[in-house]
């Protein structure tokens, strides 16, 4: 069966056909004997026709990996790529910590916007905990398919999830308490759009892909109106392609913040094709899964 699987994968362009193929065997596994390898032939047949049609593999498991966890995401959702654990690295070096003396007296507050599934404010909350720091996670986005998704993804977690544009459904007393404020924002220019690879031009929400002209304004209005909901020294966290890295850090320091890059491990990624790199779902490669993050710090 298996082999069979791997060579249907392959002719329909699944470049992993042979990790998607154990995936997908595994999601089809009945929780008792009872058929051939314990498999359910059926519901195994309509995972595979959906991942041939070309929906996302992560679309048709229901879950994306990030950071060592299975987030929960669905059809019309954007999946999490690898890179954005760049994000979640460089938000847990920020947050503040309590020192020798034991725990910070409030937890650090972490907002995570245009948080799609909330994989990522979710990552940085349980890298903080496993860290020994308290974190009040709140994480908004336009999309309420993406924020049903984030619900179940954090809210078991402790997190609160808003619905609407931005800032805008957040409440008022989050206003001057943000340590790190995540933005993994829409960054694809308008006309590279249409060179994406089908999974994400034909699966994935265009409000989730298209940054506008120069990609980069969803973080324009995120970073002018981030400074009133900012902590002093708090940060905010974008995620950008290396063409891009100027720009944006011209942004935060007219938004008054202090600006800084982080790139992850490959640095050769090209700046306008961030979505060719995602694999099938396993853990994180040795050797990192590349990103750039451009941070704006205001000043305290």
């Amino acid at each position: 069966m298996a082999a069979g699987l791997v060579a249907r994968l392959r002719s329909a362009g699944c470049v992993f056909a042979e990790d998607e193929a154990a995936l997908l065997l595994d999601a089809a596994r009945l929780p008792e004997a009872g058929a051939p390898d314990g498999v359910d032939g059926a519901a195994l047949e309509a995972l595979v026709a959906r991942r041939v049609a070309g929906e996302p593999l992560e679309h048709v498991l229901g879950w994306a990996e990030l950071a060592g966890r299975r987030w929960s995401v669905g059809p019309g959702v954007f999946v999490p790529r690898r890179r954005s654990e760049l994000l979640v690295d460089v938000g847990a070096g920020l947050l503040p910590t309590g020192g020798t003396a034991g725990p910070p007296p409030v937890p650090a507050v972490v907002l995570d916007l245009c948080c799609g599934c909330g994989a990522v404010g979710g990552a940085l909350l349980l890298a903080a905990r496993a860290g020994g720091t308290a974190v009040e996670l709140h994480a908004s986005d336009l999309d309420p398919v993406a924020t049903a998704h984030a619900v179940t993804n954090v809210g078991p977690l402790g997190g609160i999830v808003h619905t609407g544009d931005l800032f805008a459904p957040l409440p008022p007393g989050l206003r001057g308490r943000v340590d790190v404020l995540l933005c993994h924002a829409p960054y694809v220019p308008t006309g590279t759009l249409r060179t994406l690879p089908p999974e994400a031009r034909e699966h994935e929400p265009v409000v989730a892909l298209d940054g506008g002209d120069d990609g980069l304004d969803v973080v324009r209005r995120v970073a002018g109106e981030a400074a009133p909901w900012l902590a002093p020294g708090g940060s905010l966290l974008v995620e950008v392609g290396a063409g891009q890295v100027e720009a944006a850090t011209a942004v935060m320091r007219a938004a008054g913040l202090t600006a800084a890059v982080v790139r992850g491990a490959a640095e050769d990624e090209p700046w306008d094709e961030p979505w060719d790199e995602r694999a099938a779902p396993g853990p994180p490669t040795a050797d990192g899964a590349g990103g750039l993050v451009v941070t704006g710090t205001l000043p305290r």
